[in-house]
């Protein structure tokens, strides 16, 4: 019996655990090498070579005001399209590839070339981005 609860209790654990279940404070440090010669954060950020990144997650694509977005992206955005973990995630692995798939557009364009490979790493950024808010 006891075992039979304990392989319960772990599938439901893992079924209702977020798949993008990264380490903010890792994030944090990687937000700090990777992003911020581009991206600023908290209270008195300002929309840089990329956009201010507060509440990023669950924000609508191109939607940080005062900021000069290219048309593949503004397109993407006018859809209704939102940052959720999961875009992030794919935007980070390869913003080109990610931008041309969700348009169905070979030749959609974006500013950010910088590409974040290990998905380890994607996740630990999501969670930290996950916790700013303005």
């Amino acid at each position: 019996m006891k075992h039979l609860s304990f392989v319960t209790s772990l599938v439901i654990a893992l079924s209702t655990s977020s798949s993008f279940a990264g380490d903010a404070e890792v994030g944090e440090s990687l937000f700090k090498k990777k992003c911020s010669t581009c991206h600023q954060v908290g209270a008195d950020a300002k929309n840089t070579v990329g956009p201010v990144l507060n509440n990023i997650v669950g924000n609508k694509i191109a939607g940080i005001e005062d900021y000069k977005y290219g048309a593949s992206i503004v397109a993407l955005g006018e859809t209704g399209a939102v940052w959720s973990e999961e875009e992030l995630s794919n935007w980070l692995a390869n913003p080109k590839k990610y931008l041309r798939a969700a348009l169905d557009d070979k030749k959609a364009k974006t500013k950010m070339s910088f590409k974040v490979k290990k998905e380890d790493e994607r996740d630990n950024l999501i969670a930290y981005l996950s916790t700013l808010s303005e």
